[in-house]
């Protein structure tokens, strides 16, 4: 069978459940017990080794234990011993290989993060972290095929991580502020919109002694009835937002449904996510680690960058993709440049201390430290970002690529626009750019910028534009949607629209 259509990037995601017109399941038994043999497979010929064990955990979706149980049992089948986690995050399924103790060879995690209920999906782990893209088609050739391992089969067990994994959390924010009980005195509210996160309440932050009455949420439910379980997502944001207010809380956390996000809301329910949560975590870590590069994704702000700057930092600004973001930290690390920090607008936050794994739960365990020192030294979450300088606008466009051929048409359009910024008055190419193209426009032109580019994964080219001037976004639009016009491959209604 051909699997290829399943790889998302270095995931691996499909329709597990019916529900929806027009999205038949593929993510089928089949498929999953196909997905785990090939796994098996790759994971003998990376690692050259026969006795392998490997724990399997899941987020709250509907379809999580059944494709859980699939790939648990074919791995067993392959001759990999295999402990069921159970309910769990991603990251703690990455820490179950490096963790004391457990120290699995490699790990599952079933889930889509933040897609619909009838979705899901798999990651994969090895102690040096997430599988990479060739990783993931090299695994959905293995399932195509028919071959085995000819091991002996072995035996799926239940066990437990969750527990340990809040414990190095507890224990990271004990040790940075030398209390036991740091957050008494604090009301701290977590909205984890029915997936895995609601472990940080009971787990962490009330053992830290933070009052979490007004918390929303914490029980896991794969029909997510009450929001989207995504910091980017407005209505998510605006209940965390509420239940901030209305329980003076000293901060919201919120969660995507695996954790490996997260956002947060402060004290006077000013929102913490896209730039604003990069500007903190920045702020933090070049006060630790001065001069380090803050690698962010492609469509972070002129405001974010001039912040990073001004705290003695380095603003490396590449592609969208959190694997993109975190392998560019990564790699400048290898070539001797210190980068601390590799974070996308999305909420995926990566630390160098932390393995580089992208874990909204340790995100915001950093959070914690710095709410309790800052009562101890006089200062607040608020005024480590006080200078950040924010755009007046900002709006994203994705534009439908009509045609199935896309990606030449799409870098031509690409090419075209890059050649013909070149020739406009008051637009001028934005330097070290890795993705698309990105222009800068001055105060007659729109007073700020925009970038366009390819999707990593679908036919359809965001257009991200952001003034720091009341109405420029319309005016970037307007100069900009005439020639876009021209493509007529490139579906720019709602853009031309927005311009009229």
């Amino acid at each position: 069978m051909d699997y290829s259509s399943l790889q998302n990037g270095s995931d691996i995601r499909g329709v597990a459940l019916e529900g929806i017109a027009g999205q038949p399941v593929n993510l089928t038994e089949q498929a999953c017990r196909d997905i785990g043999r090939g796994f098996a497979l790759w994971l003998h010929e990376r690692l050259g080794k026969a006795a392998l064990r490997v724990a399997v955990g899941r987020d709250s979706r509907l379809s999580g234990p059944a494709l859980l149980g699939w790939i648990s049992e074919a791995l067993a089948e392959e001759g990999v011993s295999v402990t069921d986690i159970g309910l769990a995050s991603t990251p703690a399924m990455f820490m179950t290989t490096v963790t004391e103790g457990y120290a699995f060879d490699a790990a599952v995690m079933v889930t889509a993060s933040h897609l619909p209920f009838n979705r899901n999906g798999y990651k994969f782990f090895t102690r040096d972290g997430g599988l990479e893209k060739q990783d993931i088609k090299a695994i959905l050739a293995l399932a195509a095929s028919d071959r085995r391992t000819g091991l002996p089969a072995a035996q799926v067990t239940q066990g437990a991580f969750m527990a340990e994994y809040a414990a190095i959390l507890r224990r990271r924010v004990q040790q940075a502020t030398g209390l036991e009980r740091p957050l008494e005195g604090f009301r701290i509210v977590v909205d984890a919109g029915n997936g895995a996160g609601g472990f940080y309440v009971s787990q962490v932050l009330q053992p830290l002694g933070a009052d979490t009455e007004g918390s929303r949420y914490l029980d896991p439910d794969g029909t997510f009835p009450n929001h989207i379980p995504n910091p980017e997502n407005e209505t998510a944001m605006a209940a965390i937002t509420e239940a901030v207010v209305q329980n003076h809380a000293d901060l919201g956390i919120i969660f995507d449904t695996d954790v490996d996000r997260a956002g947060a809301v402060l004290s006077d329910g000013s929102e913490l996510n896209r730039n604003r949560i990069i500007a903190m975590m920045a702020a933090i870590l070049l006060r630790e680690h001065p001069g380090t590069t803050i690698v962010t994704d492609s469509i972070t702000s002129t405001g974010l960058a001039a912040f990073i700057r001004a705290h003695g930092g380095v603003h490396h600004r590449f592609k969208r993709g959190y694997r993109n973001v975190i392998n560019e930290s990564i790699r400048l690390n290898a070539e001797g440049h210190d980068s601390q920090l590799a974070m996308e607008t999305s909420g995926h936050g990566a630390l160098k201390e932390n393995y580089f794994l992208d874990d909204g739960a340790y995100l915001v365990t950093r959070l914690l430290i710095e709410l309790s020192r800052g009562r101890k030294e006089g200062y607040t979450l608020h005024s480590l970002i006080a200078d950040l300088q924010e755009p007046a606008e900002s709006r994203e466009f994705r534009m439908d690529l009509l045609l199935p051929d896309f990606q030449p048409y799409g870098k031509d359009v690409i090419a075209k626009l890059e050649a013909y910024a070149q020739t406009q008055p008051g637009w001028s190419l934005a330097p070290s750019n890795y993705e698309g193209v990105r222009v800068n426009l001055d105060r007659a032109h729109g007073d700020g910028w925009f970038l366009l580019r390819m999707s990593l994964h679908d036919p359809l080219m965001p257009l991200n534009i952001e003034s720091d001037s009341t109405g420029g976004v319309r005016t970037i639009a307007r100069e900009l949607a005439p020639f876009l016009a021209q493509f007529d491959r490139l579906d720019t209604a709602a853009l031309r629209t927005f311009a009229e």
